[in-house]
């Protein structure tokens, strides 16, 4: 089956157009009505003229939540974009349009909406500029005008892809969603990358390593014995609780595939700042971009994906947020190295799909990541980190097996000689402090103590925990940016 993945700038229509075309409302969240956006992630079955079925994956529109539409691309085989007629191009058509070509999603459908609103001829221009080659269909969701015109596209759009299941590799499915059911246990959600997946498997849930059995499957909300790549799939797991697994997490059988903290990859950037997020499949992970020479670079990161050679990556700054680009995976488990002759021939014969010998790891490290369990206690302590949000309580206060734990899996961030902090609230100080001195020039202790709304202990913390990254540079009683650096 072939995976369909809406993109387009807030209020160019997405959400209504896929009700009009599969009649789903993908906004399932009451906030979403309320508030007129989409938020969350949004699926849908549709099936077109030839009787070919898709999947469809309609993303949020919204500056904000770039990094949840990256989430959703990652597991799409072509687009519809969506562009109104009384719009035009605007900055998240531009920013989902990166996206896309940063995953080698070049295949797709232009949608120009509202066209009973406006004279849709602007909008086709500026829609065939930003993406050449691509179908454009002007439609009015609302009146149901050039809906059968844009199927027929589809159709013709989909006939150019592949889709995931003529793709090889075992069960691999990334999650977006979990959730329980009542009597039925814990669920998660997401695109079958690879493998199929059937009632009775015996799973692995990474980075933790823990085991589940699936006790049932569905494709769009229809239970079926075994889901094919490609298929939006929910599977219902025995053995797991709801709190032991998560959005970011990747289903596995077998184990042909583990964890790293490392990849080296062929990347086409905008810039290369040193502290970066890389997306891969539905887990962000800030990570340090060390260049390896040309289009090279080894991805250092905060917290472990689960990649294989040839998956696309999205690389987005940390601040301001912005796509700056994305490539391909060609060593999923490198050694720490920097540039060299010999490794720049290595990764160029990867990327042409020549397969080589790895080279043998060095006597004193270990080839595969070996992550501790995530113990009941260890998750008790992620959600008093979660909620404690910049204030963390002192390491005191927890077992020290139980944050080794949470620092292996990607949980907790230690904060100074005395402190663990949960790593979503670490990004967000991040985000504020760097925009801060962005908007300023430098920022004192006293300045990030009265952003961030805490004591002078945390704010303290948080600066020199930014320090250390290389982030910022103390200069006197102030911070500053650190400029990129040769060895970055």
């Amino acid at each position: 089956m072939t995976t369909l993945g809406t993109a387009g700038h807030i209020d160019h229509g997405k959400t209504t157009l896929i009700k009009a075309l599969t009649g789903v409302d993908t906004d399932r969240l009451p906030e979403e009505h309320e508030r007129g956006i989409s938020i969350a992630l949004g699926y849908a079955p549709l099936t077109l003229p030839s009787g070919r079925r898709l999947s469809v994956v309609d993303v949020p529109g919204h500056e904000r939540f770039v990094r949840t539409m990256v989430a959703g691309a990652t597991g799409i085989d072509l687009y519809l974009m969506t562009v109104a007629a009384d719009d035009g191009v605007m900055p998240q058509t531009r920013e989902h349009a990166s996206v896309l070509a940063a995953l080698g999603v070049d295949t797709g459908v232009v949608a120009i909406t509202k066209s009973d609103l406006a004279d849709p001829a602007t909008a086709r221009e500026q829609a065939a500029e930003l993406l050449p080659g691509a179908e454009i269909v002007p439609v009015s969701a609302t009146k149901g005008d050039g809906l059968d015109q844009l199927r027929a596209a589809l159709d013709r759009a989909s006939d150019k892809v592949s889709g995931r299941g003529d793709g090889a590799g075992g069960l691999r499915l990334h999650v977006d969603r979990v959730f329980s059911i009542r009597g039925a246990g814990t669920v998660v959600t997401g695109t079958l990358w690879s493998g199929t997946a059937g009632r009775g498997d015996e799973v692995t849930i990474l980075p933790a390593g823990r085991r589940a059995r699936v006790r049932g499957v569905e494709v769009h909300d229809e239970p079926v014995e075994r889901a094919e790549a490609g298929q939006r799939v929910a599977l219902n797991l025995a053995g797991i609780e709801r709190a032991e697994v998560a959005r970011g997490d990747v289903i596995v059988a077998g184990d042909a595939i583990e964890p790293t903290y490392r990849v080296d990859a062929a990347l086409q950037l905008d810039d290369r700042p040193a502290q970066i997020a890389v997306h891969h499949g539905t887990r962000e992970s800030p990570a340090r971009l060390v260049e390896l020479g040309g289009r090279y670079f080894q991805l250092r990161l905060e917290q472990p994906i689960v990649p294989r050679r040839g998956d696309r990556l999205v690389i987005r700054s940390l601040s301001p947020p912005d796509t700056l680009g994305g490539g391909v995976v060609l060593d999923p488990a490198p050694r720490r190295h920097g540039p060299s002759r010999d490794l720049t021939a290595r990764l160029a014969a990867l990327e042409r799909g020549e397969v080589l010998e790895e080279p043998a790891p060095p006597p004193e490290e270990k080839p595969a990541v070996e992550l501790p369990p995530l113990t009941e206690a260890a998750l008790a302590a992620e959600a008093r980190l979660r909620e404690a949000g910049v204030e963390p309580p002192l390491d005191a206060d927890f077992a020290a097996a139980d944050l080794a734990a949470l620092r292996a899996h990607g949980r907790a961030v230690r904060l100074g000689p005395t402190m663990h902090v949960h790593p979503e609230a670490l990004a967000a100080v991040r985000r504020r402090l760097i925009e801060k001195i962005q908007r300023d020039g430098a920022i004192t202790l006293a300045g990030a103590r009265d952003e961030l709304g805490t004591s002078r202990k945390y704010a303290q913390a948080y600066l020199e925990h930014l320090d250390a990254e290389h982030v910022t540079l103390r200069r006197g009683d102030e911070r500053v940016l650190r400029r990129r650096s040769a060895d970055a």
